[in-house]
C-alpha cells in the first residue's frame, strides 16, 4: 500500500471572516503527481501556505511525511524536512548564472548556512545532473536576469530539485509560457513525479487536461470532487463552478 506524503484533516482558515479554508480535507500518496484546480478565492493558495508553514489555520491537522505536524514546525524546518515551494513569479538571482543560482540553493535546507564551505564533489554532480533534467545545461555560464521567462521557470524548479524534496508545491508554473514550454514543463513535472511527489495549482485546463492523471477541485475552500482528469472535466458541478466559466480563458 502506498504510504501518505500529505494528509490535511477538516483545515480552516479564516480572514476577517471570510472562510478561505472551510473542513478542507485532502491526501496525497507518495510519488504522485496531484493538480489543484479551482476558481479565484477556492484556497489554492492558501492550503499552500498552511502546507509551508507561512499561514497558520484556526483549527485542523496537516500531516506531511507519516510523522511531521505542520502546525507545529517552523517554515525552514518544513524546508529542511522535504517540502519545497515555487511561487508564480520567478525568484531566481538575477546577477548570478544558472550554474550559481543552483550552487546557492543547494545548501537552502542545511541546518546550519555555509558561510565559508564549498561543496562536495556529489554535490557538484547533483547539479550538473538538474541542469540536464531542466535543459538548461547549454545556458549554464548565463545570467539568471536573461533567461526566457520558460527557462527561469525551470531554473526555480531546478534550485528546488538540488535541495531532493520529498513533495513539490508549484503555483501556476506555466503561466505566460508559450505552448512548447507548457509542453517541455508538463514533461519535466511527470519526470520530477517519478521520485518525489508533486501538488500543481494550475489555472490552464488545456495544460491539466494534457499532463494530469489525478485533479482535487477546491471551491469556497472545500472539496469540491477529486479523481482522474477525464472524469472531473465532465462533472457537471465542476463545470458550473469552474470549467464553464474559463473554458474560453
Amino acid at each position: 500500500m502506498t504510504e501518505t506524503i500529505l494528509s490535511v484533516d477538516k483545515l480552516t482558515v479564516s480572514f476577517d471572516g471570510f472562510k478561505a479554508l472551510n473542513e478542507l480535507t485532502f491526501s496525497m500518496k507518495k510519488g504522485e503527481l496531484r493538480f489543484l484546480i479551482g476558481p479565484n478565492g477556492a484556497g489554492k493558495t492558501t492550503l499552500l501556505d498552511v502546507v509551508t508553514g507561512k499561514t497558520r489555520p484556526h483549527h485542523g491537522g496537516v500531516t506531511f511525511d507519516n510523522d511531521v505536524n505542520v502546525l507545529h514546525t517552523a517554515e525552514h524546518t518544513l524546508v529542511q524536512k522535504g517540502i519545497g515551494r515555487k511561487f508564480q513569479t520567478p525568484t531566481a538571482f538575477s546577477s548570478l548564472t544558472v550554474y550559481e543560482n543552483l550552487e546557492a540553493a543547494i545548501g537552502f535546507n542545511d541546518s546550519l548556512p555555509r558561510l565559508f564551505t564549498s561543496i562536495t564533489r556529489a554535490e557538484v554532480d547533483k547539479i550538473h545532473e538538474v541542469l540536464g533534467r531542466i535543459g538548461l545545461a547549454h545556458r549554464t555560464d548565463v545570467r539568471a536576469g536573461i533567461l526566457a521567462h520558460g527557462e527561469k521557470q525551470w531554473l526555480e524548479i531546478g534550485m528546488l530539485l538540488v535541495q531532493e524534496p520529498k513533495l513539490l508545491l508549484l503555483d501556476e508554473p506555466v503561466a505566460g509560457m508559450t505552448r512548447p514550454e507548457r509542453n517541455r514543463t508538463g514533461e519535466l513535472l511527470q519526470s520530477i513525479a517519478e521520485e518525489c511527489s508533486v501538488l500543481v495549482v494550475e489555472h490552464d485546463m488545456e495544460f491539466v487536461r494534457n499532463f494530469a492523471s489525478q485533479v482535487t477541485v477546491l471551491h469556497l475552500g472545500s472539496l469540491l470532487t477529486e479523481g482522474p482528469v477525464e472524469q472531473v472535466q465532465n462533472d457537471p458541478r465542476v463545470i458550473e463552478v469552474y470549467i464553464g466559466r474559463g473554458r474560453d480563458h
